[in-house]
């Protein structure tokens, strides 16, 4: 069975590394809240359709190619869970997304390689404390002193900055062992009162009569 469980590090970047976050954060609320205009245009858009316009926004915004592309299709799929819920009545008509508020955004794991090397955008370092993340490289982590290693395989990252801290929390897919029982027979139970249990291979469980017990103890105290 796999489960998914997340780990979430305290970030310390370096004055480099947060202007590329500072960057990142205020690139996906600009690309959402452009899409948002576009929905709001034509309410048939799919996700698909978003992903597409992408390029063109890039041509006329050249500030977005600076930032990790999978944020900004996160960004789309948000928005799109956004208006999924809104349609199956399960939230409210998706908003424009402020500065300052819940500063964060999302970047994917993926596999590549060069020069005959894999390489992972995402990787975590327990020993040296250190995570890699796309566009920004390696970073200073803190959290789970005790963990040698996360287990299991990562699926995305989200970076989110609360005042003045950054923190970054790693999603992982987790293979988790359930036991199997083995049943070696079963049993009857009667439950009686004169004898609390009688089971059906024929062992006695007496009654213990605890409200007896403490009868004769109240005696005793009067």
């Amino acid at each position: 069975m796999k489960i998914t469980k997340t780990y979430q590090f305290r970030l310390y970047p370096t004055k480099e590394q947060e202007v590329l976050i500072y960057k990142t954060f205020g690139c996906t609320r600009f690309l959402y809240n452009q899409m948002l205009e576009e929905k709001k245009k034509d309410k048939m858009l799919s996700k698909f359709d978003l992903f597409k316009k992408i390029p063109e926004y890039i041509k006329n915004y050249p500030f977005l190619s600076e930032v990790d592309s999978c944020s900004l299709r996160n960004s789309i799929t948000d928005l799109m869970i956004g208006f999924d819920r809104y349609y199956k009545k399960l939230g409210r008509y998706p908003n424009y997304q402020k500065r300052g508020v819940k500063e964060s955004y999302r970047t994917n794991w993926n596999r590549s390689s060069y020069k005959g090397k894999e390489y992972a955008s995402i990787e975590v370092d327990m020993k040296e404390k250190i995570i890699t993340l796309p566009k920004l490289k390696k970073v200073k982590i803190r959290g789970y002193r005790k963990l040698e290693k996360l287990l299991g395989r990562i699926l995305n990252a989200t970076i989110k900055q609360v005042g003045y801290k950054y923190y970054v929390c790693v999603c992982v897919e987790e293979e988790l062992e359930i036991p199997v029982m083995s049943e070696k027979r079963a049993i009857g139970i009667d439950v009686g009162v004169k004898n609390m249990v009688v089971t059906s291979d024929g062992e006695y469980y007496e009654n213990p009569d605890f409200l007896k017990k403490y009868e004769r103890r109240i005696k005793g105290y009067q």
